[in-house]
């Protein structure tokens, strides 16, 4: 089949949840034989400002998309424009990736062309965006829910939630993740200090709904000669994380910026705990990562995180620093426990190379 992908930042990138679905299908995809093409986003504002060049990745094609730098306009301009580039593509499909995106979907659908929405999470629920940006998510929503040919979903939550609104039955596909070996503390030995059991992590984009003021007062609160590792890039405004950091007075308290490759694994493999407070999350691909190194987790208990967590882990009650910084505590001054039945439980569920047979099957469907 002749595949597009349309709704990313870019890839090759860890920059979001949605990066890196794109790109674990799409490889995949391409190896497989299918002819696959992503319309990747380019300006200053993708990654670490530098102008996307690339033609190609594991197989992918890669068209780059001009758009604007402001984070309010530049997904929906980028949409309009992958959408009308696609249209002279021949793709016997086109995939999108989340809700503002979706807000294009119409226009392939109307020149005959099969569509597939995946909704990575209900983004207009998320504090960050506002007024407008609210009714653009909320249009690309009603537009996959009105023309998508099929619509993906990563929750059982979100199923429901389509089926009351609208009356649309959609798939639920989980996200994956690919085992990864133990890696030793190397570079983050070398760079932060860090050894074995030597700290707690959060890895996550540092935006308001992943709950970071919780975590920081928790730990503030805590007494412990373990380490706060914040590992993550910016993806909301520059003025959120300067709060964040100012709030961040506890010199046990590391922040990394964004991470990826070993640098990644390592910290994955040598946390004494991960930790993820968040508010809201569409399907917490960093929890699934988490896991699936070992580590031993503790999560607000919202429903998209104690269905991946399962038996497997701690929860704490969503937005309570008291009850996090007990539960902290108490793992802490507790042995470690045995993790090899959580890795074979993310192994069995959650593998990239099975939800890409489902969707291509959707897609000949």
């Amino acid at each position: 089949m002749k595949i597009a992908m349309i709704g990313h930042k870019r890839i090759p990138s860890r920059e979001g949840g949605v990066e890196v679905v794109v790109q674990s299908l799409a490889m995949r995809m391409a190896k497989a034989g299918h002819s696959v093409t992503a319309y990747n986003r380019r300006g200053k504002h993708v990654s670490s400002g530098e102008t996307v060049k690339i033609k190609e990745y594991e197989g992918v094609r890669i068209k780059s998309v001009p758009t604007f730098e402001s984070s309010k306009l530049n997904a929906i301009v980028y949409s309009v424009i992958a959408s009308f580039l696609a249209l002279f593509g021949k793709y016997d499909i086109i995939h999108f990736h989340a809700e503002g995106p979706c807000s294009m979907l119409w226009l392939p659908h109307f020149f005959g062309i099969r569509t597939i929405a995946s909704i990575h999470g209900l983004d207009w629920q998320q504090s960050k965006w506002q007024g407008f940006a609210v009714k653009v998510l909320k249009f690309g929503e009603k537009m996959a829910a009105k023309y998508a040919d099929e619509i993906i979903v990563l929750s059982e939550e979100t199923r429901q939630y389509f089926l009351d609104t609208y009356g649309r039955e959609t798939r639920v596909f989980h996200n994956g993740v690919d085992i990864q070996d133990y890696r030793e503390p190397n570079i983050i030995k070398d760079k932060y200090g860090l050894l074995k059991d030597d700290y707690i992590l959060f890895l996550g984009r540092i935006v308001p709904v992943k709950g970071l003021p919780y975590l920081i007062r928790a730990f503030s609160e805590l007494k412990t000669d373990k380490k706060l590792v914040i590992a993550g890039g910016v993806s909301h405004s520059d003025e959120y994380a300067r709060e964040i950091r100012d709030m961040a007075t506890d010199e046990r308290i590391i922040f990394t910026g964004f991470v990826e490759g070993e640098e990644l694994w390592e910290l994955y493999s040598n946390c004494r705990l991960y930790v993820m407070p968040s508010d809201h999350e569409g399907m917490p691909l960093s929890l699934l990562e988490a896991m699936s190194c070992g580590a031993e987790c503790l999560v607000s208990d919202i429903p998209a995180m104690t269905n991946v967590l399962c038996d497997y882990g701690y929860t704490f009650k969503k937005g309570n620093t008291e009850d996090l910084r007990k539960k902290m505590a108490r793992i802490l001054a507790s042995e470690k426990r045995d993790t090899s039945n959580q890795i074979e439980y993310i192994s069995k569920n959650y593998s990239w190379d099975t939800i890409t047979e489902m969707t291509l099957e959707l897609y000949k469907d």
